[in-house]
């Protein structure tokens, strides 16, 4: 270890999320003064490859944006192409849209909480040692992820990059006997859901909590994923869910979340009204907790999260992974609900004609709020492409949660952290948030300056 006043930390690869990125810390005198996240990974220019494209082939372009959230891109395209076009879809479609997407929350959630999040908590390096401790959770986690991916291949073609989702609807829509295999395994994955929280509920988690604004969709009487309005809970010290939900019109997304370009990131960073803020399953849970399927509500109370019909919050970024939890079983719990009832609508699709006109939408990915902005001509072809990832909007939210995290450890004047502890403290605070590099880019090689 180098001198204490002139420390350097470097960690060259961040494991267990998707992307690359680094993480530059400064401490002076035994205070962090500058946090930087530093997302390095190229651009990708997908906003631009969507210009002189046809209205029919964002769903088909941004589905390539990220192989593990391909459904959430392709659902907020077509209600941005179809809001611009004055098209509403409806009804069976609607539906089966929105199984689609409980397929992705079912297999990127449990990807996570099972492969990258959980080994943070045994001490474990990957999720191939946390499957020598606690093998029969990991096999529960793979039996969810692979239920999840099968509801994605019946209704998208495919698991990666789903090829059977159009504007308007699909290209086939399925029998009712063709979903009934998904049915028995999404039965068993509701049981293992429930045990997972259970499981994640055990964890040892460390005391934190981010005070800024939350913002997450929210469509009242029903837990928001495909429909709804942007909303805000306000900034508040407290966790009793004491602070205002405000909602605003998806059009108006821009004038409250503004983007602007730092030197050290290739993704945009965001701020809501002027501040960091945080979007993802914390958000989720606290604008909707109270519209949990009953089982997710169970399970939440059961976990400790408290009552989310009377307005319960969790702020702490270690305890998502709970929060992940329940929101599976949300998910399974409404997708068996769907194939129950579903009856097959008339037709595949409906149809979407061109005019000129600008169309927005926003839905929940797994990792929070995406929100997609269209401008086309009246031959349908596009002349603007605006898309605002989660990641992006939460890299500050990130930063200031890093700066918390470790200046709490520095204020511990007989417990002088060494380099391996800070920066397993910093990738364990990074991969609370889950965050996608890979779809920010428009983590982690660490170092720290003291002086």
């Amino acid at each position: 270890m180098s001198h204490r006043a002139s420390r350097v930390l470097r960690l060259d690869a961040l494991a267990r999320v998707e992307g690359e990125a680094a993480l530059h810390l400064t401490v002076h005198d035994g205070t962090v003064t500058g946090t930087r996240l530093r997302i390095y990974e190229p651009p990708r220019f997908f906003e631009a490859f969507l210009v002189g494209r046809g209205h029919h082939e964002p769903p088909d372009i941004t589905a390539r944006i990220c192989g593990i959230c391909p459904v959430a891109y392709q659902m907020t395209s077509c209600q941005a192409i179809e809001a611009a076009c004055g098209v509403t879809v409806d009804g069976p479609l609607a539906e089966l849209r929105r199984l689609l997407y409980y397929g992705e929350w079912i297999e990127s959630q449990s990807l996570h909480i099972h492969l990258l999040h959980a080994p943070d908590f045994f001490g474990h390096p990957s999720a191939v040692e946390l499957a020598r401790d606690q093998r029969a959770a990991v096999e529960r986690g793979l039996r969810i992820k692979q239920a999840g991916n099968a509801v994605m291949e019946q209704l998208g073609g495919r698991a990666i990059h789903p090829v059977n989702v159009r504007v308007g609807g699909f290209y086939r829509v399925p029998g009712p006997a063709e979903l009934a295999p998904l049915a028995r395994r999404l039965r068993r994955a509701h049981d293992d859901a429930l045990e997972t929280v259970r499981w994640v509920s055990g964890f040892d988690f460390p005391d934190a909590a981010f005070d800024g604004p939350l913002l997450a969709m929210r469509d009242p009487g029903r837990y928001a994923i495909d429909s709804g309005t942007p909303a805000v809970l306000a900034a508040s010290a407290g966790s009793d869910g004491a602070a205002p939900v405000t909602p605003f019109r998806v059009e108006e997304f821009e004038r409250h979340v503004v983007e602007r370009q730092v030197p050290h990131s290739t993704a945009l960073v965001s701020e809501l009204d002027g501040h960091p803020y945080l979007t993802g399953s914390l958000a989720r849970y606290a604008v909707s907790g109270r519209w949990l399927h009953p089982s997710a509500r169970g399970a939440a109370r059961e976990a400790g999260l408290g009552d989310p019909a009377a307005g319960a919050v969790c702020r702490n970024p270690f305890r998502s992974i709970v929060v992940r939890a329940v929101e599976v079983v949300h998910a399974v719990a409404e997708a068996l609900r769907i194939i129950d009832a579903y009856e097959p609508p008339a037709r595949p699709y409906a149809e979407v004609p061109p005019r000129r006109a600008t169309g927005r939408a926003a839905t929940e990915a797994p990792r929070g709020l995406l929100y997609h902005r269209y401008a086309m001509d009246a031959d349908g072809t596009l002349t603007l492409a605006r898309i605002v990832p989660p990641t992006a909007q939460n890299q500050a939210a990130i930063e200031d949660d890093l700066r918390r995290q470790v200046q709490a450890r520095l204020d511990r004047p007989d417990e002088a952290p060494g380099d391996a502890e800070l920066t397993a403290l910093c990738e364990r605070a990074v991969r609370n948030h889950d965050p996608c590099i890979s779809c920010s880019a428009h983590f982690l090689d660490l170092t720290v300056e003291r002086g």
